[in-house]
């Protein structure tokens, strides 16, 4: 493994909606909350630290969302990075929380305004970057929900839209009101289950980033494929899940979290290993 200074790079860039180019590797802020992803982080120094780390290791893509803390992750995030230099700070709305480990879907149209306006105080910024809808309400028409944040980026405050957590058929729904940028689904090396969301998201240039992205489940047990290629690179099987995801499709964009800055040089250092082909092989066929 090559070491650098800005580690990241070595993943690539994409661009979203074709205008906004981002390195592929990113960071996902929800970690930097308290237990549960509810209240403040157990050491605000240590959560600020690690955000401005990632960027000096090379991240300029940091995933968050309105329901992180919530609003916590937003708050530290303007306190660490504003007024951001380069570095896309992409947020979600459309989720509620009423205690740790608690999360309600809100579609309403109303619902989604306010989020995009106190995401965008909150964040310090008079246009969201990436803006994304975390769920589709089932009470709601995913037709009115998108239907507002199209309002809000024809005025200018959004200035593209993603989705989270969908099927091939939603996406299709959901580019009808708008042009979708963006697909967050779960996926990782032992988790394929939205393998034709992704399919779907390379041959339509659409961003595809997995959360949840270095889970490896029984792969990750000691003398497996994944134990074994991890000792020939020396990396951890965290590293080999993320240069797999990147390896696996130019769409992907993997958005590892943690609130720690050994996890995190650890993550980017995943940016610079290189898979064989038949690694690479091994690995897929493993998880499938």
């Amino acid at each position: 493994m090559t070491t650098s200074t800005t580690p990241v790079s070595a993943s690539g860039t994409f661009s979203l909606g074709g205008d906004l180019p981002v390195t592929r590797l990113g960071y996902g802020a929800m970690r930097i909350t308290g237990k549960g992803i509810w209240g403040p982080p157990a050491d605000r120094d240590t959560a600020i630290a690690v955000l401005r780390r990632a960027v000096e290791l090379g991240v300029d893509l940091v995933d968050t969302a309105d329901s992180y803390g919530p609003y916590v992750s937003e708050d530290l995030i303007r306190e660490a990075l504003h007024p951001y230099d380069g570095v896309l700070i992409a947020t979600k709305g459309g989720l509620t929380r009423s205690g740790p480990d608690v999360w309600e879907q809100v579609g309403r149209p109303e619902y989604l305004r306010q989020c995009v306006e106190m995401s965008l105080r909150r964040l310090g910024v008079e246009q969201i970057g990436l803006y994304q809808l975390h769920r589709f309400d089932a009470k709601v028409p995913v037709e009115e929900s998108l239907g507002a944040l199209k309002e809000l980026q024809d005025a200018g405050k959004i200035r593209h839209i993603g989705i989270s957590e969908v099927t091939v058929a939603e996406i299709e729904q959901a580019r009808e009101v708008v042009d979708v940028v963006s697909v967050q689904n779960l996926y990782n090396l032992g988790n394929r289950q939205s393998e034709e969301v992704l399919q779907y998201c390379e041959r339509e240039g659409i961003a595809f980033m997995p959360w949840f992205p270095v889970a490896a489940g029984e792969l990750a047990r000691p003398g497996g494929v994944l134990d074994e290629i991890a000792k020939e690179h020396d990396a951890t099987h965290a590293q080999l899940a993320l240069a797999w995801l990147l390896r696996r499709s130019p769409v992907m964009l993997p958005i590892p979290g943690t609130g720690s800055i050994a996890h995190l040089e650890e993550n980017c250092a995943a940016a610079q290993v290189e898979l064989t082909d038949a690694e690479y092989d091994a690995l897929t066929a493993a998880g499938q």
